[in-house]
């Protein structure tokens, strides 16, 4: 398909006027700007308290979903409500290694830290509360 001059509507059947179609290069920035800016879909998340020192999220994990790849924002605590087993991904070498975790468990992140991919293994949700420290 030829790309239609960028200077007014494209005529189409029956005389009617069609917005003109992105050059290829254009949706090609379109996609690459979307990926940067809109997060990938991951577990649902519930903001249960934020003010400027702290941002306490409730996250579930529902079972065969992944939680996407990210860089840790913030320094981060995080605490176990349920009982759980989960598949990470190292990110650098593709191993893959199932962890168990204890209701009641807690664990640290530093800021910046590789959050890889986590895919909950059992056949029922598990909850999180994410604590990010803000600075």
């Amino acid at each position: 398909m030829a790309l239609q001059d960028d200077s007014a509507p494209a005529a189409g059947i029956h005389g009617k006027r069609y917005a003109r179609r992105m050059p290829s290069d254009k949706l090609a920035w379109a996609a690459v700007l979307t990926m940067m800016i809109v997060p990938a879909a991951g577990p649902p998340q519930t903001v249960r308290l934020e003010n400027d020192r702290v941002r306490v999220i409730e996250m579930e994990y529902r079972p065969g979903e992944p939680r996407p790849r990210y860089t840790r924002p913030t320094d981060e605590v995080i605490v176990f409500l349920d009982d759980c087993e989960y598949e990470r991904t190292d990110s650098a070498t593709g191993a893959k290694e199932r962890r168990h975790r204890k209701a009641g468990e807690v664990i640290w992140h530093n800021k910046g830290e590789d959050a890889p991919v986590l895919v909950n293994t059992r056949d029922k949700p598990y909850r999180t509360l994410v604590i990010e420290l803000k600075h």
